[in-house]
């Protein structure tokens, strides 16, 4: 027993004697040193740690980095990944000579790094807080973990790609399994090939693509914060991220599955936020074919580019060809727009600076050039990226798409010209045809569709007057049916009251609960206003706007008569202490992706192009369930055509809604509704009023809420607007994209804001959304352009503020 015990000292002596052992609290291995397991190297700010460790259920051991202070441990680097130690008495030291060895038990190398041919004076081992390992001689750096990475690349690598000098090139590979770090089916490279592109590959075969590299970012990747960079000269072609804000932890993986995984660690939820590189069918490598597009709006997902057609119906993916060959002498180009590039392999590439005219120019000289497009999407003039033979998985992109002008043979655009001239000639044809019977019949066919509406109207009940909703598709309500429905008018009934007029509660007497908005007569909207929401609206049918029942219109008397809203407007729940209890986080998201798809159905589904001009809370109404609906049409506008916007002189619309172009110049379009919507995207995400909105802790600079929202996204501390009567039980990459879609859509420059297909897009799906510049209206008290408004210019509950100048006079 004795001897057993003094066995076990002499042990512990011997490890504490070979060579100098690393406190945890060094960030160094010295020559000669060494750490063993139970040691760990930790980086000077403590943001990592180098040790021994073993993964999941396997009792292996290994050596690597992980972060110093995330729990549980996150392993970004390994030494040895295909020959683990079995015993806890390995030791990481490092030689005179500059080599970093792990030993086993038996002292035997079971790995070692690789230096330069030259002796070093005076090797060591750092440990750096970018999770880099490095060997240096003073200021000579000899070896790095980051040109050795395994499944995992840190912010600061840039070394994915090849060193042509060497012919070495540095990948990722994913483990095996969650607890076999060895390399497994797939590996992540900077293919130079033609032009650098990223392709994720299973042995040989290609799984995934991003690319080519278009200057900014690579084709089909919505991009990342963390200025990325690509070197390419005659000794490199390399990729690199280098971490901008230092105090976002960020890593970007490839998955057992083979998926590309960006991570960004969220230290108020203590947990990682994901994005996939690769989220849905159409990113599965060539899905479609040559020269077939894939979507994943569309069903089937694959459709073909303009001018081809499929080889084969019964078979989409087996791709397309051309309507019409190419005769190299006399081929045009065609332009595609908002999408991933096509797979440059196959290409070559003039980096002298050209025009996209020159571009053309050099295609057309080779009868093999199928595409062409300009190498660098923020210059003018740049070089030329040209493809050769057919061209392989392209796909549509909502956000971030290029630009390709493909080969098309001249003969084809003469066929759809002809083919367009035929069809005009046919259709005036029959036309002319019809027109006899069409006009013989049509006054019979007009006066018994009058006659039958007349007679089918459930709500008839004795006669009326005036004209209200005679262009318009909806049933009269007689006026008695209205008084007895809402106790005439009694102020017990009333449920509100906005710029039209009140609005009061009534019941019919078949027991449907009904809302009638009543044209008072010191309304500042007035009979106009009613006719233009009588019309738009009974064009309008989705689950997101209120439905209109009917109409009346008695003498004096003009109503709209609505489904009731039990919970009635947004403003009356979410701006109340005790009633915005009732909006959990789950109810807010729903509240504007319903807002969001009422919006796109007004701007592009309807049947016209709709603008509302005055979307707010108090216009947002609520179901039982706490669907939203949107009201109010009686300033919208609807567009014909091509038409995107229009100006008026007449400036009307609600204080802290109303966009910067619409409020100083009176110009509005469908940007117009998208800085309201953002500002209700952010009203709903904090429970805060954007009119008259004030922080003590931005006080000084009088920011109102979109310049405190953009403050705090700028500091990284977006979770700080979260109305606190949400709680902590909320989806935390909802809550950060909602706010980073409102700041997007609250944007000074027009230009500069999503669409609202582009918007429901982003809310819908985990896509990496792109900076925010600052927001219109900034400050608090601020509109612009040298004119003021303090808060007395707001009138009633509704807080509406109505702005008129004409030739730079006020009236």
């Amino acid at each position: 027993m004795i001897e057993r015990r003094n066995k076990i000292v002499l042990s512990i002596l011997i490890s504490c004697l070979i060579g100098h052992t690393i406190s945890a609290a060094n960030d160094t291995i010295n020559k000669s040193e060494s750490i063993r397991d139970g040691e760990t190297l930790v980086s000077s700010g403590g943001m990592f740690a180098l040790g021994f460790f073993s993964l999941a259920n396997s009792t292996n051991r290994y050596v690597g980095i992980w972060y110093n202070h995330i729990k549980p441990n996150t392993y970004v680097w390994l030494a040895h990944r295909e020959a683990p130690l079995t015993t806890k008495s390995g030791a990481l030291t490092l030689t005179d000579s500059g080599f970093l060895l792990l030993l086993d038990e038996t002292n035997a190398t079971v790995w070692s790094s690789s230096t330069t041919a030259t002796t070093p004076q005076n090797p060591a081992v750092q440990l750096l807080d970018s999770g880099n390992l490095v060997v240096k001689d003073a200021e000579n750096l000899l070896w790095q973990s980051f040109d050795h990475p395994t499944d995992t690349y840190l912010p600061g690598m840039m070394s994915l790609g090849w060193n042509l000098d060497t012919r070495v090139e540095t990948y990722l590979s994913s483990w095996k399994s969650h607890d076999d770090p060895s390399p497994g089916d797939f590996t992540a490279h900077l293919d130079p090939t033609g032009y650098p592109q990223i392709i994720v590959r299973r042995g040989k075969t290609v799984k995934f693509r991003l690319g080519p590299w278009n200057g900014v970012r690579f084709s089909g990747s919505p991009g990342t914060r963390n200025n990325p960079t690509l070197n390419m000269n005659k000794n490199e072609v390399k990729y690199g991220e280098d971490n901008v804000d230092g105090s976002v932890i960020a890593r970007l993986t490839l998955s057992l599955e083979g998926v590309g995984v960006r991570w960004i660690w969220n230290d108020q939820s203590k947990s990682w936020m994901t994005y996939n590189l690769e989220a849905d069918a159409c990113d599965n490598y060539n899905a479609c074919g040559a020269y077939g597009v894939c979507s994943v709006g569309d069903s089937p997902i694959c459709r073909c580019m303009d001018r081809f057609v499929h080889r084969d119906e019964g078979n989409l993916s087996l791709g397309c060809v051309a309507r019409t060959a190419l005769a190299c002498e006399g081929d045009v180009f065609f332009k595609y727009s908002g999408m991933k590039l096509p797979d440059a392999r196959n290409t070559t590439f003039d980096d002298r600076k050209m025009l996209p005219a020159d571009c053309e120019a050099e295609c057309l000289k080779n009868c093999s050039c199928t595409a062409y497009k300009q190498l660098d999407i923020r210059e003018e003039t740049s070089g030329c990226l040209f493809y050769y033979g057919e061209l392989f998985d392209a796909r549509t992109m909502a956000v971030g798409g290029d630009e390709l002008y493909i080969r098309i043979a001249s003969a084809d655009l003469e066929k759809d010209a002809e083919s367009k001239r035929r069809k005009r000639v046919k259709l005036v044809a029959s036309l002319a045809s019809m027109a006899a019977t069409v006009l013989i019949f049509l006054v019979l066919i007009l006066i018994c569709v009058w006659k039958r509406k007349k007679d089918s109207n459930p709500y008839k009940e004795g006669q009326y007057s005036g004209s209200l909703g005679q262009e318009a598709d909806l049933p009269f309500f007689s006026l008695p049916l209205i008084l007895k429905a809402t106790d005439n008018f009694s102020i017990d009934n009333k449920l509100g009251e906005g710029g039209f007029g009140p609005v009061y509660k009534g019941v019919l007497e078949n027991g449907q609960e009904i809302a009638v908005k009543r044209l008072s007569k010191t309304s500042k909207q007035g009979v106009d206003e009613l006719k233009n929401e009588v019309i738009l609206i009974a064009k309008l049918q989705h689950r997101n706007l209120v439905r209109t029942l009917g109409c009346c219109a008695d003498g004096e008397e003009s109503m709209l008569i609505y489904e009731y809203m039990p919970n009635k407007s947004l403003d009356f729940i979410l701006f109340d202490e005790t009633k915005s209890m009732l909006l959990d986080w789950k109810k807010r998201f729903n509240i504007i992706t319903g807002i969001a798809k009422g919006l796109l159905y007004l701007h592009q589904d309807s049947r016209l192009r709709i603008i509302h001009r005055d979307l707010k809370a108090s216009n947002i109404l609520l179901d039982a369930e706490m669907n939203p609906k949107i009201s109010d049409f009686g300033l919208a506008r609807s567009f014909g055509g091509n038409e995107t916007q229009a100006q008026t002189s007449r400036v009307v619309g609600t204080y802290g809604y109303m966009s910067p172009e619409y409020a100083i110049d009176g110009m509005f379009s469908i940007k117009s509704d998208v800085f309201s919507f953002g500002v209700l995207v952010l009203e709903i995400v904090s429970g805060k009023r954007n009119r008259g909105f004030c922080h003590d802790d931005h006080n000084e600079n009088s920011l109102n809420l979109l310049g405190y929202a953009w403050t705090l996204s700028k500091e990284g501390k977006s979770c700080e607007l979260v109305d606190p009567c949400v709680g902590e039980s909320f989806n935390l990459s909802e809550v950060l994209r909602s706010i980073q879609v409102g700041l997007l859509c609250v944007q000074r420059c027009q230009e500069d804001r999503p669409t609202m297909s582009t918007v429901v897009f982003m809310l819908g799906n985990q896509v990496e959304l792109p900076e925010a510049k600052q927001p219109g209206f900034f400050a608090g008290r601020d509109v612009g352009g040298g004119r003021s408004y303090s808060s007395s210019n707001a009138t009633n509950s509704e807080n509406q503020l109505t702005i008129t100048w004409s030739q730079g006079q006020g009236r």
